[in-house]
């Protein structure tokens, strides 16, 4: 189980990332809210989803192999 924050400051393209507590990218404890312990990044970004629709994933602490799929 990983712990995951997701940035309330937004990237360069305008998405807050989800970060996992290890992250060298990590932001301030005031530019981040804690999203929680999950499994894997794909059910934090589901989680930050709902906070800020348009959330990614960290390039450096996230992988990028999986592919996540909404069904609305």
């Amino acid at each position: 189980m990983k712990f995951f924050y997701l940035s309330t400051k937004s990237n360069l393209i305008d998405k807050n990332e989800v970060h996992d507590r290890d992250c060298p990218k990590l932001p301030g404890i005031f530019d981040r809210d804690y999203l929680g312990p999950f499994n894997n990044e794909q059910e934090a970004l589901r989680k930050a989803i709902i906070l800020h629709p348009e959330s990614q994933l960290c390039e450096v602490c996230c992988k990028k192999e999986s592919t996540v799929i909404f069904v609305k």
